[in-house]
């Protein structure tokens, strides 16, 4: 029994061990896989850049819509004050 339970102590720390290297890959990217990689990263920028644009679009636009709100308020104040000195 004491060596049934060293060898399953020892197969369970060989196979602990064994884990890291079987879980790599031992052949490397075919030219294939590679182009895939190239091109999903490069539509994953195309995406990131859109996507800051349209950020960037909407600030823009909340801006200039702030801008007029600011302006319309303004020209309320100034028709006030004119009234007010009549």
């Amino acid at each position: 029994m004491k060596k049934l339970t060293t060898l399953l102590f020892a197969a369970l720390i060989a196979v602990t061990l064994s884990m890291p290297a079987w879980s790599q890959s031992t052949t490397p990217p075919t030219p294939a896989q590679k182009r895939d990689q190239r091109e999903d990263k490069r539509e994953a920028q195309k995406d990131r850049k859109e996507d800051k644009k349209e950020a960037a679009r909407k600030d823009r636009k909340e801006d200039r819509k702030e801008a007029k709100k600011d302006h319309r308020e303004d020209k309320k104040e100034a028709r006030k004050k004119k009234s007010a000195k009549k």
